[in-house]
């Protein structure tokens, strides 16, 4: 039972990673867009796709978080108390993200929209880097089991800033390629060719970062490594196959197959994270089974989440596809 609610919480933790990955991507190219006059079309472009959406796509995080206390919570308070500092600066971003997006749009001042602006486009780096960084400290058994582990080196190291920076280039590649089939559908090719040459750059530095990464995790997270380039394999292999098909894909008329493509290239090498990781949730050092609740609150917190995927799912699929047909009308 505990492995079953674990693959429920994972589930939340790829889902996040998808459509909250695609809003701080799109945080990204905001960031590198240019100035006022040249970047003013791939903005609005971004304003029109994470608009109707942005808000909705932190319950996947909400999600995460109320499995993670309730099934786990000798893991929540080992992570909490020990990765306080990056799991702080997350929601910082996150708060500090949503107020400069909402904002830039109410602001009538160019001056006030470049502060509000900014405030948008840096926290859509920071948030992706700090939850890297988690991922990486989690993965490479730097929080201890009972928690209050070292503030800085758990999350200041080789492998937490390897999933750091990986997370920001995933989140761009994401973004890029979804606003590259958006662009194709509801702006012209100028737009269009802006955001599928930031999608070609994000694939080949993605991929860099990562062969890189083999290096690094082998330094520095020998087990890991060894279950990566085991285990998760296979998975491996297909999130770069992926990736490279979204390169030919890019200029083909297929902006469905494209989207496609690119969630399974960030979804197969999450759940890789996660095949590597089992059995345990900490490191090497606290297995699932020892981390999780009593068997009743596992079967009251399945039941839940089958509810939420009954009652919530179908909700938020009706407002991802009214999104995408492009449907759904921002106002101030």
């Amino acid at each position: 039972m505990s492995d079953a609610v674990a693959v429920l919480l994972f589930i939340g933790v790829i889902a996040y990673a998808l459509f909250g990955g695609a809003d701080f991507g799109a945080g990204f190219w905001d960031l590198t867009a240019g100035g006022a006059a040249r970047g003013s079309k791939p903005r609005h472009l971004i304003d029109v796709s994470i608009g109707p959406v942005w808000e909705a796509n932190h319950t996947w995080l909400i999600y995460c978080l109320v499995m993670l206390w309730s099934a786990f919570p000798t893991a929540f308070a080992a992570i909490t108390t020990t990765l306080y500092i990056p799991l702080g600066l997350a929601a910082l971003g996150i708060v500090l993200r949503g107020a400069g997006f909402a904002f830039r749009k109410a602001s009538m001042r160019t001056p006030e929209q470049r502060i509000f602006g900014a405030s948008f486009a840096l926290s859509s780096v920071l948030t992706p880097y700090c939850f890297g960084c988690v991922a990486g400290a989690i993965a490479s058994g730097r929080v201890p089991t009972a928690g209050n582990g070292d503030p800085i080196e758990s999350w200041n190291n080789p492998t937490s800033v390897l999933g750091g920076v990986l997370a920001v280039a995933v989140c761009a590649y994401l973004a890029a390629v979804f606003l590259t089939a958006a662009a194709r559908k509801n702006e012209g090719p100028e737009i269009e060719a802006w955001f599928r040459r930031r999608a070609m750059l994000s694939v080949i530095v993605t991929g860099i970062i990562s062969l890189a990464g083999v290096f690094v995790l082998h330094s520095d997270s020998p087990r890991l490594f060894h279950q990566l380039s085991h285990r998760g394999l296979a998975l491996l292999i297909v999130s770069a196959l992926s990736g490279l098909l979204t390169l030919f894909l890019l200029r083909r008329e297929k902006p469905l197959a494209l989207r496609m493509l690119a969630a399974l290239a960030v979804a197969t090498v999450v759940c890789g994270w996660g095949v590597a990781q089992y059995p345990f949730l900490l490191g090497t050092h606290l297995s699932i089974a020892d981390a999780a609740a009593p068997t009743p609150t596992l079967w009251v917190l399945a039941s839940v989440a089958g509810a939420a995927g009954v009652l919530i799912a179908p909700s938020l699929a009706a407002l991802y596809i009214l999104q995408n047909r492009g449907r759904l009308e921002t106002r101030v």
